[in-house]
Formats: C-alpha cells, structure tokens, sequence
C-alpha cells in the first residue's frame, strides 16, 4: 500500500480565493454608495437651497437624485442628518474660500480683512443656495442645535478672525480671552449682515456690505492700537 500524498492529507489547510466585491458596471459596492450618497448630497444641496430645508421631503430628494427612497435610508437616517452633512460641507467650502483670500495678502492687513470679507459675500451672492442653508435654514434646523454643529462652525470662525487680531496686533497686551470674545463679536456681527443680505435678496451692493463690515474691523484695531 503506497503512503498517501502528504498534500491530500484532510488536516491540510487549502487556501481560499480572496472574496471580491461584486462588480456591476465596473463599479464595486462600496463606490455605488458612495456614488448614490454624492448624488443625494448635490439633491440636497439643490433642494434645499431653492425651497428650504422645511419644504423639502424625502422623496423630493430621492427624486432630484434619481433614486428610489430605499438607497437614501442606505446613506442617511432622516433628512437632519442629510442636512447637516450638506451643512458642514458647504461651511468647509466657506472658510477655504476665505481662508485662501486673506493668504493672498499676507503682510497687508486692510488687504486680509477687506479680501476675506469680499470672499464670504462673493460666493454667498454667486451661489445663493449655500447663503440660504448656511445663513437661513442652519439657524432654524434644531438638530445642528442639539449636536453643536452650529457652535462648532462658528467657533472655527471665530479662530480665523482671532488669527486676523493677533496678525495686526503682534503686540497687543490683551488677554487670550479678551481677543477671543472680541472675535466672537466680530463674528456675530457679520453674521448677522449677511443673514439680513441674504433675506433681504441682496439688496444692496456688494461694496457697501463688505465697506458696512470692514468699518467695524479697522475701529477695533484702532482702539486696541491707541491703548498700546
């Protein structure tokens, strides 16, 4: 009796092909979702910046987005959080926008301020649909109240506009805390004009909003300059 073949032996493990995802037009199952979650985010974006996030349902989205409601549960599990993704996109979007302009005029300080402010309100008039979800509806979504979404957002605000004091006042005397409520203020109070510019359809031209804002920003400045 000849001696079994040692690479039959059953105690032999057999190596097994690596599982792959299903492919369905070149794509595999993860980048289909991926691809579905993008499509409802632009619907979103879409939706909710004409008719605001209250007047928009599920399947208004799905509709935009060509696809039936069962894939919008498959990426989100209401429509909250749907709008908060939409939310901290477009908010991110904002502040590199900013952000760029003022890097643009390093070593000018009017220049930053005036650049970074002309940005905000260039793209909130050039893309009324991130003015009306960021400035409108944000405000009025309680679920970006309960998460601090909103608080979180205004504070990454607050940090760029208190980079922007300690950048003009290298030597300012001033209490961390001091400059941060100051940013604070200063925030707030451009928040505010762009929330009335965007309710009010941009009524009035771009230079005043920005001249309106830039004003309190360099009074600020002289004051803290006078008092060093």
């Amino acid at each position: 009796m000849t001696q079994q073949d040692s690479s039959l032996s059953p105690n032999t493990p057999t190596a097994t092909p690596k599982s792959k995802e299903r492919q369905f037009k070149g794509l595999s199952l993860s980048e289909r979702k991926r691809l579905r979650r993008e499509k409802l985010i632009q619907a979103g974006i879409e939706a909710y910046g004409q008719h605001g996030f209250f007047s928009v349902t599920v399947k208004d989205i799905c509709q935009q987005a060509q696809l039936t409601e069962r894939y919008f549960y498959e990426s989100f599990k209401k429509s909250e959080q749907l709008f908060q993704c939409i939310f901290l996109q477009l908010t991110e979007k904002l502040q590199d926008t900013v952000l760029h302009a003022i890097q643009q005029h390093r070593g000018d300080h009017l220049g930053m301020i005036r650049a970074g402010l002309d940005a905000l309100f260039r793209l909130l008039m050039q893309d009324p649909r991130i003015a009306r979800i960021i400035y409108v509806d944000a405000m009025l979504v309680q679920e970006l109240h309960n998460q601090a979404t909103l608080r979180d957002t205004m504070a990454r605000f607050d940090q760029m506009i208190e980079a922007l004091i300690n950048t003009g006042l290298p030597d300012s005397a001033l209490a961390p805390h001091h400059i941060s409520l100051m940013a604070t203020g200063l925030n707030g109070y451009v928040t505010q004009i762009a929330v009335r510019w965007v309710i009010g359809g941009h009524q009035y031209a771009i230079e005043d909003v920005v001249a309106s804002c830039e004003v309190v920003f360099m009074a600020l400045f002289h004051q803290l300059q006078q008092q060093q």
